[in-house]
């Protein structure tokens, strides 16, 4: 995939626009943010992410559910933005999974606490938010299924609105405060939590 990032608006330079810098790491939080402002600014659309951006440089660990979660029902997924990781277990507690992600850039754009996967979509579709298009009204109205998506291959859609566990086209992104909104996994890696996962899978943010 090309780093270019061309002049004029078009699906490419759509998807790889305006670069994004991490910042230094933040204590986690464990307040859940309120819906309303949440949810104007979410997006399911990716910033481009350069070299100077910074990867994560926090404990890549393995965690126990139990410190999360009270059960297992339908098996539970734990979104770290700190370290930023996705940590999936089964409901029987024998498959555990733990990915690299990007997340949110700013504290603004993320959203924490409790939600659950509503849907499950291979090859998902794109549309922007309403308030993408205010901002950024040249913008696609629309991407199909492919490897111009933001979405990747493979989404897990939550119960709040427009936010998703997702693949990404663009790997630079994997470990970097580099999303709107959502939590992105390398399409591999949403391709395998993808098939771990069902309807109604519990789902943490932190």
């Amino acid at each position: 995939m090309t780093d270019s990032i061309f002049q004029r608006p078009n699906r490419r330079s759509f998807l790889f626009g305006t670069a994004a810098v991490g910042g230094s790491l933040a204590a986690p939080a464990v307040l859940a943010q309120t819906a309303g402002a949440l949810m104007a600014n979410s997006t399911e659309m990716e910033s481009d992410v350069l070299e100077t951006t910074q990867r994560n440089v926090s404990s890549f660990r393995a965690m126990d559910w139990r410190d999360y979660f009270s059960n297992l029902r339908r098996g539970a997924i734990l979104a770290d933005t700190e370290s930023r990781a996705v940590h999936f277990w089964s409901e029987d507690g024998n498959t555990y999974r733990l990915y690299p992600s990007s997340v949110p850039m700013s504290e603004e754009l993320t959203r924490l606490g409790r939600t659950e996967v509503v849907r499950k979509v291979v090859g998902p579709e794109w549309r922007p938010t309403p308030s993408m298009l205010r901002r950024n009204p040249d913008w696609p109205r629309y991407i199909g299924p492919g490897p111009d998506n933001p979405l990747g291959t493979h989404a897990l859609y939550l119960s709040w609105q427009y936010y998703r566990v997702h693949g990404t086209q663009d790997t630079r992104k994997i470990g970097r405060r580099s999303s709107n909104g959502c939590i992105g996994l390398y399409n591999e890696n949403i391709a395998e939590l993808f098939g771990l996962t069902e309807i109604g899978t519990q789902v943490l943010l932190i």
